[in-house]
């Protein structure tokens, strides 16, 4: 029976529906994260009857016709960029991007990587890196004996240095933008690669046309919405509920159908 496979397909993309909700609940917290949202296509139609052709000679053509849909298949996980809300933390090396932009680091290997949580920190050499030890794209090296850094909107990062009347210029912070945000690969650990669906990323500093600006001593917070999520939570049980239930239907009448010929 036809009826099977096809709620198969439903309960199997309500299960994958519900993954994808316990993954944005389990990153409520996590600085930075972008929600996700799976997006679900009707699979190919089995044709009955031909709509538009003859009934019989001379006659008008069937209007509708007859086609049968053979279930739903996940077609994407779609991450929404949409932005997070400003965490204040009071760190000097904390940073949100308040608009579009993302931060450029290096992976050990040399690859540029891209990120939205601004957790930044130094290190030995006092360089700024990510908390995993990725180094800032330019790097940027704070002294040993400055006293106090700041980081404007534009991304000019400046320390006062004991001994110097003006604070010194360490360097500039720069961002990225991608034609398609959503095509960016998650990698886990808050970092995000550049992929042919993405585009190639173009930079430019803070406030520039196009650009976020910087907030130091912030943090975006991730954009997940607990009501929405326990709310498509609920949505999803009861789908697959259905689903189940569809498939208890057909057994039933499949074990009349046998006690008939019995």
């Amino acid at each position: 029976m036809k009826v099977l496979a096809i709620a198969a397909t439903g309960m199997s993309a309500q299960q994958l529906n519900v993954e994808v909700i316990a993954n944005n609940i389990s990153n409520i917290n996590t600085t930075s994260f972008k929600r996700a949202r799976p997006e679900f296509t009707d699979l190919l139609y089995q044709t009955e009857r031909s709509r538009g052709v003859p009934n019989r000679g001379g006659d008008g053509s069937i209007p509708e016709g007859a086609s049968l849909g053979l279930g739903v298949r996940a077609a994407a996980i779609r991450n929404l960029h949409i932005q997070g809300a400003m965490t204040q933390t009071g760190n000097r090396l904390d940073l949100a991007i308040d608009g579009r932009g993302w931060f450029k680091v290096t992976a050990p290997e040399g690859e540029t990587l891209y990120a939205r949580a601004g957790t930044f920190n130094t290190n030995a050499d006092g360089d700024i890196v990510t908390a995993d030890g990725y180094l800032l794209d330019p790097a940027i090296r704070v002294p040993a004996d400055a006293v106090d850094v700041t980081v404007n909107e534009s991304g000019l990062v400046l320390a006062k240095i004991p001994g110097e009347v003006q604070p010194r210029q360490l360097g500039q912070i720069t961002l990225a933008n991608f034609a398609n945000d959503a095509g960016l690969e998650p990698l886990g650990g808050n970092l995000y690669r550049e992929t042919v669906a993405s585009g190639q990323p173009t930079d430019g500093n803070p406030t520039a046309i196009g650009f976020g600006k910087l907030r130091q001593g912030y943090l975006e917070a991730s954009n997940v919405d607990p009501v929405k999520e326990i709310t498509a939570l609920i949505s999803a049980q009861r789908a697959y509920e259905m689903n189940a239930k569809v498939i208890t239907a057909a057994d039933q009448m499949a074990g009349t159908v046998s006690n008939g010929i019995r």
